[in-house]
């Protein structure tokens, strides 16, 4: 297998190659066919190559070639496939094929439909290369590659201004995060002389006296930034300018799971730093709360989405701070198979609504829709953690190493877990239960998407119920078996923690309150939503104070715009005004001026009269001659 592996990243980038240069000679048929068969394809070979590793419980090191050598620093570009890559392929080529499959019917009559596959294709390309790497080099190509695509795609209606001003604003935010990681991968190499996965794990352990906290501190930023974490969090939200595919493509199977890799990727780096481990935990558990508050109030659909997603992202950093790396990369699996369905769900509610966005605007549709209705109503049981769904074993398993590190964590995490039930079934009540309350014409409109649409829902719900299956723990008769897989990856850190097993009784009493609240806030969703029939307020009208806060997003993007873009756009200001047009382009006009006038001066000695220069010439010889003379009588 190991012959092929070079295949799997490959082939998306063949279909971003013939999409890209054919996006205006073939036909859509021809280009969805090419773009979803190439990952579909890659996605075969994962799974062959996800058995090798199962069946051996070996690694594959691909080395293709020797890149460049400069001093100590030896890069091979080399692909290193384990337990954790292994199934992050399977997530990638797997989630994207579904995503590829529903774009064709999404996308149909979009005009720049060979042009979003190419993107598509290419974005894929990049999430592979970031998680096949052998060396952090590698990684961070793709890390920055799917910073671009994620540009390209958030921006893809580019022609609305406040849509390519989102895709800058997620380009930017990354950059500040990136930068982060650049410089801890520098920190990494002047520490172990070495960016090799395999060299600097392998020599972490014996460095006593290498700077940990620092160097996981950096990675940690790059990992806020992309994984859209506080406080560099709020462009993931805007991310929903893009079709709706790419929102489920971003959410679900690509970017905001790269920064949880590395971090994963790196445990036993993060492991000797227990000083970052904490600031992960906490950053994670923060994030997790407050965007899940911001989610309680939201009325576009996607935006709730996209909070949640904000929110999930945070249980998985919380999860990774305590230690759970084994949880928090099982959330990342879950949560890749419910989010995918929610995202193409609302896709497919905006489809049947004709554009609209505004849950006010919905209701009614569950006899409408009804294979997004069901398959819709799955995802949200299994975010909202109520078994025997997947999201419920995943995210229990955080909430009891919250609970074994720090008891404060699992109390915030449960209430957040609470919110989180709250305000996913709001949306699904506002969406799908009552009467319709959108025009007549988007009522005449409302009509369930083809097949090509309703096929990945489908899959992703058959996932969704049963995909935490994997994780069913001892204690309710189940055998780990996600945590016998990926246990060579994280044996060292396990080593280094130690084991902190809860008793059956207490990891029954936890696991009883999460399923508690989760169903309370559920039934007072439906009290609130369906029974009492509450509509959220038109935004002319009044809010509380609470609910203004959360409906804008507690004005975080306007503290930034005072606090950040303000300032740079005052300095900026200044130095154009004053440093450059009055000093340098001051400087630079009068040297052109004075020039100038010297040259209009001098330019009148040259009258083109022979005689005068004849004169001027005799003028001269007698000037220098008696210059001459004077200087020989001295």
């Amino acid at each position: 297998m190991e012959k092929y592996i070079w295949l799997i990243p490959l082939l998306p980038l063949a279909g971003f190659v013939i999409n890209g240069l054919g996006r205006n000679t073939l036909s859509k048929g021809i280009i969805g066919f090419i773009g979803s068969l190439l990952v579909l394809i890659a996605f075969g070979l994962s799974v062959a190559t996800f058995f090798q590793i199962k069946s051996t419980g070996h690694a594959i090191d691909v080395n293709l070639f020797s890149w460049f050598q400069v001093g100590k620093l030896h890069v091979d570009f080399s692909f290193l496939i384990d337990q954790l890559s292994s199934i992050m392929l399977l997530i990638i080529t797997g989630v994207g094929f579904l995503i590829h499959l529903y774009s064709v019917g999404y996308m149909h009559d979009d005009d720049g439909f060979g042009k979003f596959f190419a993107y598509l294709n290419l974005f894929v390309f990049f999430m592979l290369l970031l998680v096949m790497g052998s060396n952090y080099l590698i990684m961070f190509i793709g890390w920055e590659g799917v910073g671009l695509c994620s540009y390209l795609l958030i921006g893809f209606w580019y022609t609305n201004p406040s849509y390519a001003d989102a895709a800058k604003k997620a380009f930017i935010m990354n950059r500040i995060g990136d930068l982060g990681f650049l410089l801890g991968i520098f920190l990494i190499f002047t520490t172990f002389d070495s960016i090799s996965y395999h060299e600097v794990f392998l020599r972490a352990p014996n460095v006593h006296d290498a700077p940990f906290v620092l160097i996981t501190l950096l990675l940690f930023v790059g990992a806020v930034g992309k994984s859209a974490q506080l406080p560099l969090f709020t462009w993931l939200p805007d991310a929903m300018a893009g079709p709706t595919p790419v929102s489920a493509l971003i959410h679900a199977a690509t970017m905001v799971t790269a920064g949880i890799y590395m971090i994963a990727r790196s445990n036993i780096l993060f492991t000797m730093a227990p000083e970052t481990m904490e600031v992960v935990a906490v950053v994670g558990l923060i994030t997790a709360a407050f965007a899940a508050v911001v989610a309680l109030t939201q009325t576009d659909i996607k935006k709730v989405l996209a909070y949640s997603t904000v929110s999930q992202l945070g249980y998985m950093f919380l999860g990774l701070g305590v230690g759970a790396y084994t949880g928090a990369f099982f959330h990342v699996l879950t949560h890749a198979f419910f989010k995918a369905l929610l995202f193409l769900g609302a896709g497919s509610v905006i489809h049947a609504m004709g554009g609209e966005q505004d849950m006010r605007k919905m209701g009614g549709l569950s006899g409408k829709i009804k294979i997004t209705f069901i398959t819709m109503l799955i995802g949200t049981i299994a975010i909202a953690g109520i078994p025997p769904f997947s999201g419920f074993f995943s995210k229990d398993e955080i909430l009891a190493a919250a609970y074994a590190h720090n008891t404060t964590y699992y109390v915030i995490g449960v209430i957040t877990a609470m919110l989180t039930s709250f305000y996913m079934f709001r949306m699904m009540y506002l969406t799908f239960w009552g009467k319709f309350r959108g025009t007549h014409e988007q009522e005449h409109h409302v009509h369930e998407s083809p097949a090509n649409m309703t096929i990945p829902l489908i899959v992703l719900a058959i996932l969704s119920a049963i995909g935490g299956a994997i994780g069913v723990p001892a204690v309710m008769g189940g055998h780990h078996e996600l945590h016998a897989y990926l246990s060579p990856v994280f044996e060292g850190s396990a080593k280094l923690l130690g084991e902190h097993e809860l008793s059956s009784g207490t990891e029954w009493t936890l696991m009883g309150l999460s399923v508690a609240g989760a169903l309370i806030a559920m039934v007072y969703a439906y009290v609130k939503y369906v029974k009492n029939a509450h509509v959220p307020v038109e935004d002319t009208e009044e809010r509380s104070i609470l609910s203004n806060l959360s409906y804008h997003k507690f004005y975080v993007d306007e503290i930034y715009d005072f606090l950040v873009r303000r300032p740079l756009d005052g300095l900026s200001g200044f130095f154009y005004n004053i440093v450059e047009r009055l000093g340098i382009d001051g400087l630079v006009n009068d040297l052109g001026k004075g020039t100038l006038e010297t040259s209009k001066a001098l330019r009148l000695l040259q009258t083109g009269n022979v005689g005068f220069y004849i004169f001027m010439m005799v003028a001269g010889i007698v000037a220098i001659l008696i210059y001459s003379l004077k200087l020989f009588t001295i």
